[in-house]
């Protein structure tokens, strides 16, 4: 008889304890967590940036070893799902696909942006609101506002590309910019008095994609294998390139 494939959304295991995995990939150092319900127990990071092909199987294999867990143990597992690098997203939610297709995991899409404004917690006196920004390039940025709430910060606009003057003229007093686009603004920044956070708060984490991963686990919020696809805001370039390409010829 051959085997079914699995049921999407996944059941909730009855094991409050299962293991679970997160995978972020998405800018230029990438990491994973290993954890058991929502517990956090490893976080390993990359030690080259830009080699996440290399550098993501071996890493997870030897998390897991560690801790003995079998690759099908795997409950669910919790990606960073975009915007960020083109590449970077594409390996890490094609290998997230891969288990949940071969070891009938529970899949969860985590917005990267929304990982990348919890690290402003980490303040001894978290800003009430944050703006996250990458450069998408044209003297646009990729960006989205987030609110601190109940200790937590929860998106307030969605993240879209945008004219750095115009959204920052929008965003709250007293809001704070971090992001790996800040370096990329800083006049408009400088403009708009957005207070910028310190550079080491600008990298995406893999425990905090799995603590949000596991959150939205828990609301049943799981993303089918075959329509996950990374969120890039728009397109890559060279596909925008290629058309033009096309439509002179």
């Amino acid at each position: 008889m051959e085997p079914q494939p699995p049921v999407f959304p996944p059941q909730p295991p009855s094991d409050r304890a299962a293991w679970n995995l997160a995978i972020e990939t998405s800018g230029r150092v990438g990491s994973v967590a290993l954890g058991r319900g929502p517990d956090v127990l490893e976080v390993r990071t990359f030690t080259t940036t830009l080699r996440h092909a290399v550098e993501l199987l071996p890493t997870i294999d030897e998390t897991c070893r560690t801790h003995a867990v079998p690759g099908r143990s795997i409950t669910q597992v919790y990606v960073s799902g975009g915007p960020g690098s083109f590449t970077g997203l594409r390996i890490g939610i094609s290998f997230a696909r891969g288990m949940a297709l071969a070891a009938g995991s529970g899949m969860v899409r985590v917005p990267t942006l929304d990982v990348v404004a919890q690290n402003a917690l980490d303040l001894p006196d978290p800003p009430p609101s944050v703006v996250v920004m990458l450069d998408a390039k044209r003297g646009n940025v990729f960006a989205a506002a987030f609110a601190l709430h109940d200790g937590r910060y929860v998106a307030a606009t969605s993240p879209a590309e945008r004219r750095p003057d115009e959204f920052f003229a929008s965003l709250p007093p007293r809001c704070a910019a971090l992001g790996e686009g800040v370096a990329y603004h800083r006049e408009a920044v400088a403009r708009a008095k957005l207070h910028v956070l310190p550079e080491v708060l600008n990298r995406a984490r893999a425990e905090t994609v799995y603590r949000l991963g596991h959150d939205r686990a828990e609301r049943g919020d799981f993303t089918e294998p075959a329509g996950m696809v990374p969120l890039y805001v728009r397109r890559p370039e060279a596909e925008e390139v290629w058309e033009k390409r096309r439509g002179a010829g």
